[in-house]
């Protein structure tokens, strides 16, 4: 059983080791930048009786991701972390601007090193959580939620896949392209076909769908319809030799080309931007679809969507069914500092930085 499931059903409170496989040259200090490793070194020798309040915090209106990593991270790799004292905010939590978000207490040396790791993994976690959380915010615009698949694959590097995929859970995308995406919590990746099973099949929409559907015949069919830069025709053709067998039809044009269907009815043109996917080649292809008899069919809309081009499709009641989303979820708006704010028990901080009490924070209980 992985340790979601765990976690879901209540029998522990957080994420371990076990899930996140850390590199061991953590320990090393590999991974940490240098002068907190010169410091880890000096401490030691000079001041070694010293006990520090470390305080992590950031700058946004944000759905807080990472949390659970950063503990294990710290429960892995610092020195007596039994002897440590953590409070710490949730995965999921929504949090406010300079908000404590996790405090770490103990002996400078044994954890400080680790101090721009536990940024980064925050700052990653929560910036595609909340990425994800707005998307799919705005996917419920018109008061029903059209589900977001997490396409981010071709935009990230693979070795981020697992963790990001975690983050888009917390976010609320439970349909994720990889299997490494899903691998911290729990599912298998999901997807159809790509333009290059298409191409393969010279184009033919038809005869690749029924290569997919003979071979996958327990699978959704959902045929990819713009390879052919003509969304309604390609469209109809599979749904026609498929008729009820045929789930949906995903619409993937480039934002740098025109569909087929308005160049054959220019006199459409004039009032909007033709190109890609855009919702009037929506409406077109819904109307289509129903006027065949066809409403089953659902319409996936993919390549180039964010928050901002899903509201605005919501707001005008767009007939989309389901959005795929990828590089916009990935980019990293947040960033997470940890500052050391008390000393022996006492303030002691930077200019401009103090110990801000979070009475939102629970005390962390130590676990392997």
């Amino acid at each position: 059983m992985k340790e979601i499931a765990q976690k879901l059903n209540g029998e522990i409170e957080r994420l371990t080791n076990k899930t996140f496989k850390f590199d061991e040259r953590i320990k090393e200090g590999w991974f940490s930048a240098v002068y907190f490793l010169k410091t880890k070194e000096i401490v030691e020798k000079k001041i070694p009786d010293n006990n520090i309040t470390m305080q992590f915090f950031q700058k946004h209106e944000a759905v807080l991701c990472g949390t659970d990593e950063a503990i294990a991270l710290i429960h892995t790799f610092s020195k007596d972390p039994e002897s440590l004292e953590i409070h710490s905010l949730k995965d999921g939590d929504k949090i406010s601007p300079f908000e404590s978000v996790l405090t770490i207490s103990g002996p400078y040396q044994n954890f400080g090193f680790l101090e721009g790791i536990i940024d980064g993994i925050l700052a990653r976690r929560t910036s595609v959580a909340t990425n994800v959380y707005n998307v799919v915010k705005a996917a419920r615009t018109s008061g029903k939620q059209k589900p977001v698949i997490f396409m981010g694959d071709r935009d990230d590097h693979y070795t981020q896949q697992a963790g990001d995929g975690y983050a888009a859970f917390i976010g609320g995308s439970t349909a994720q392209a990889t299997h490494a995406m899903n691998e911290w919590w729990g599912k298998e990746g999901m997807g159809t076909m790509p333009h290059a099973m298409i191409q393969m099949f010279r184009g033919d929409v038809v005869a690749a769908a029924r290569a997919y559907h003979e071979v996958y015949p327990e699978d959704d069919l959902v045929a990819l319809v713009d390879y052919n830069n003509d969304v309604i025709t390609d469209s109809l053709k599979v749904a026609r030799a498929f008729g009820d067998k045929l789930k949906g039809v995903r619409i993937d044009t480039s934002n740098t080309l025109v569909d087929k269907y308005f160049l054959r009815n220019h006199h459409l043109m004039g009032t909007f931007d033709p190109r890609g996917v855009n919702p009037e080649i929506v409406f077109a292809l819904r109307k289509a679809l129903d006027d065949e008899g066809y409403s089953h069919v659902e319409i996936v809309a993919t390549g180039g969507f964010t928050e901002k081009k899903i509201r605005h499709f919501e707001n005008l009641g767009v007939p989309v069914d389901t959005y795929g989303v990828g590089r916009s979820l990935l980019n990293m708006k947040i960033g997470f500092t940890g500052d050391n704010v008390l000393l022996n028990g006492t303030p002691e901080a930077k200019d401009g930085r103090r110990y801000r009490p979070n009475p939102r924070l629970e005390k962390v209980e130590y676990f392997k």
